[in-house]
C-alpha cells in the first residue's frame, strides 16, 4: 500500500475533523457538543500470561465513548497497531453508528496489542481469558453495561472464550450469554451474525441503487447488475460483501486486493474460488485465474464502478486520492478514507457511502443476538409453524376454488413452496437487517437532499447520529 504522507491526520484526528464539520452545521450548545465529542473513559490493562516457559506481558484497552444509552457496544480487535488513540476513535464511531441505525447502545471499543498469528490456539485462549478477566472484573464486560463483539483479528472462537470466562466469574447471572455478541450458534450466538457486516454492505448498496437520483449523483446509471467492483481485503467483511454482490446481484468483481498483492481480471474473478485459495495458500500469490499485481495498492486506482475498501484504516489517503477513479466508494472498513482524502474525493464528485452506515450490519445483528440472549428464546420459534398453517389455509382455499369452479388456475412453479415456508431465525435476522439499513439510509438521504449546506452522505450521517445522541442527553436532563 502507498505510505500515507507525513502531514496526514491520524484516524482519531480524521474522526474529530468530520465530527467538527458536522456540528458546525448544528445548533448545539458548546457544552453539549463537547460532552458528545469527548471519550468518557479509557481503561488500559497490562497483564502477564505464562507462555513457553516465561511470563509475557500484554497491553489491552477498553474505551467507553458515550453512555447516553447503556450497555455500551463495540468490538475487540487483536492487532499490533492497536493503541489508545485508535481505540478511542473507533469507540466514537461506534456511538454514532449505533445512533444512526437505532441500536440502543452507547459506543465502546477494545483492543489487544498482539499479532494473533504468532500464537497457537491454546496460547490465544489463555491470553483471551486473562484479558476477559481483567475487563470483566472492572464491569467492562457485562450484559447491562458493556457488551463486546468480534473485530479485526477476533471471531466466534474468541467470543466463546470471553463468554465462558464471564460465566465462570458470574455463576448466578442468568443473562451471562448476553455479555458478548458474535458467539458461535451453539454457544448462544445467532444465525446470520458471521455474514452480517458483509450482508449490510450489500443491503446498503441495494438501497442506494433504489434511488435513481442518488445513482446519477455518482455518475452511474441502472441497477447493481453488471457493475464492476474492486474489493480491498477479503477477510470476513470483504469476502461476504463480494460473494453476495457477485452471486445475488450480478456484480462483476474485477479486483481483489490482499496483503501479498492483488488479483485483477477485467472479465471477473470468482470470489469463492479466491477465498479457497487464500485459506489453502495464505495469500493470493499464484492464483491462476487472474493477473497478480505485486503493488496491491495500485489496484485501488484502477477504473471500476464501485470500490469497497474492507480492511484497514487510511488506505485511501492524500498520496493516492487524486488517482482513485471509482465514482462510488462504500466504506466496508472503519475509516479507510482519511479526512484529507475525503475532501479531495468530494471535490472530484465521488460519492462515498460512509463507514458509520455501510458497516453497521455487524452491530445491528449483534443487537438482535443480545435481545435473543436476554429473551432466552430463538427468533421464529413461537410463530414459524403458525405462519405456515395460516398460509396453507390460503393455498388450500385457492386450490379448492379452482377445482370447484373449474377455473383451471395453477399456482406459479415454486410459489407454493416459497409461500408456505415460515420465517426462521436466519430469515428474520436478514429481514431485520434489511429494514434497518433501508431506514438508516432514508434518514441520511433526507438530509443530503433537503439541505443545501450538506453535500455528502458522511456529513448527513454525522448530523443524524449526533442529533439522536443529543436528544438522548437532553432527555437525561443535560
Amino acid at each position: 500500500m502507498s505510505a500515507a504522507p507525513i502531514n496526514e491526520p491520524t484516524f482519531r484526528e480524521s474522526v474529530d475533523l468530520m465530527f467538527n464539520r458536522a456540528v458546525a452545521l448544528m445548533d448545539l450548545s458548546p457544552g453539549l457538543e463537547e460532552k458528545i465529542r469527548v471519550c468518557n473513559a479509557t481503561y488500559t490493562v497490562r497483564f502477564g500470561v505464562r507462555l513457553r516457559g516465561k511470563i509475557q506481558t500484554f497491553t489491552g484497552y477498553r474505551s467507553v465513548h458515550s453512555e447516553h444509552m447503556e450497555p455500551v457496544k463495540g468490538g475487540i480487535r487483536y492487532s499490533m497497531a492497536v493503541n489508545q488513540d485508535e481505540v478511542e476513535a473507533l469507540a466514537a464511531l461506534m456511538t454514532y453508528k449505533c445512533a444512526l441505525v437505532e441500536a440502543p447502545f452507547g459506543g465502546s471499543k477494545g483492543g489487544l496489542c498482539i499479532d494473533p498469528r504468532e500464537y497457537d490456539e491454546h496460547e490465544l485462549e489463555l491470553i483471551t481469558r486473562r484479558f476477559a478477566y481483567e475487563l470483566a472484573k472492572r464491569d467492562l464486560i457485562h450484559p447491562s453495561q458493556n457488551v463486546p463483539a468480534p473485530d479485526m483479528g477476533t471471531g466466534e472462537r474468541e467470543m466463546a472464550w470471553i463468554a465462558d470466562q464471564y460465566r465462570r466469574m458470574n455463576t448466578t447471572d442468568i443473562n451471562a450469554a448476553a455479555c458478548v455478541t458474535g458467539k458461535p450458534i451453539n454457544a448462544g450466538g445467532i444465525q446470520g451474525r458471521t455474514e452480517a457486516t458483509g450482508r449490510g454492505v450489500q443491503y446498503a448498496l441495494q438501497e442506494f441503487f433504489r434511488h435513481p437520483e442518488d445513482v446519477k449523483a455518482a455518475g452511474l446509471s441502472g441497477k447493481l447488475d453488471g457493475k464492476r467492483v474492486i474489493v480491498q481485503g477479503l477477510g470476513n467483511v470483504g469476502y461476504h460483501a463480494a460473494k453476495f454482490l457477485q452471486e445475488e446481484d450480478g456484480c462483476v468483481i474485477t479486483g481483489i486486493i490482499e496483503r501479498d498483492g492483488a488479483l485483477y481480471n477485467d472479465s471477473g474473478i470468482d470470489v469463492e474460488s479466491v477465498r479457497g485459495w487464500i485459506v489453502k495458500h495464505g495469500g493470493v500469490t499464484g492464483y491462476p485465474e487472474a493477473s497478480h499485481v505485486k503493488d496491491g495498492g495500485s489496484v485501488l486506482e484502477k477504473p471500476c464502478d464501485i470500490l469497497i475498501p474492507a480492511a484497514l484504516e487510511g488506505v485511501i489517503n492524500l498520496a493516492n486520492a487524486k488517482r482513485i477513479e471509482a465514482p462510488l466508494i462504500i466504506e466496508a472498513a472503519n475509516g479507510p478514507i482519511t479526512a484529507g482524502a475525503d475532501e479531495i474525493l468530494r471535490e472530484k464528485g465521488t460519492v462515498i457511502i460512509p463507514d458509520m452506515y455501510a458497516n453497521a450490519g455487524g452491530v445491528t445483528v449483534s443487537y438482535f443476538e443480545w435481545v435473543k440472549n436476554l429473551s432466552h428464546i430463538r427468533f421464529g420459534r413461537m410463530q414459524r409453524r403458525q405462519e405456515e398453517t395460516r398460509h396453507q389455509l390460503v393455498v388450500d382455499e385457492l386450490e379448492r376454488l379452482s377445482a370447484d369452479k373449474g377455473l383451471g388456475w395453477q399456482l406459479s412453479p415454486g410459489f407454493k413452496e416459497k409461500y408456505l415456508k415460515g420465517a426462521g431465525e436466519l430469515e428474520l435476522v436478514r429481514s431485520g437487517l434489511d429494514d434497518t439499513m433501508r431506514a438508516a439510509y432514508q434518514s441520511m438521504r433526507e438530509i443530503w437532499h433537503s439541505r443545501e449546506d450538506v453535500t455528502d452522505l458522511r456529513t448527513a450521517a454525522y448530523l443524524v447520529a449526533i442529533g439522536k445522541v443529543a436528544q438522548s442527553y437532553r432527555a437525561k436532563g443535560l
